[in-house]
């Protein structure tokens, strides 16, 4: 099955809230790579690759997120795959 490679942004209430650990665990449960990080300007960022429908899973999931997240808008690019292999939480950039 082909690999896809997204980047998102995710803005509204999405930091202090566990977004993070939340992202990795449901990437990590749909057995996506990438990567997770909070953003100076508040938002937060997430890479990941996988099979298609695993990678339309975490994007609808992330429109979402955890119970304390407020979530207002997800901006879907596009990327790369990198290579990476499992996921993980990076530092805020």
């Amino acid at each position: 099955m082909d690999r896809v490679a997204i980047r998102l942004i995710i803005r509204g209430r999405v930091q202090g809230v566990g977004y993070r650990w939340w992202a990795r665990g449901e990437a990590l449960a749909l057995g996506l790579d990438g990567w997770v990080r909070n953003r100076t300007d508040g938002a937060v960022e997430l890479a990941a690759a996988g099979p298609g429908p695993a990678i339309e899973q975490l994007v609808q999931a992330c429109r979402i997120g955890p119970s304390a997240a407020q979530v207002d808008t997800v901006e879907r690019h596009d990327a790369e795959d990198a290579g990476l292999s499992g996921f993980q939480e990076r530092p805020t950039a």
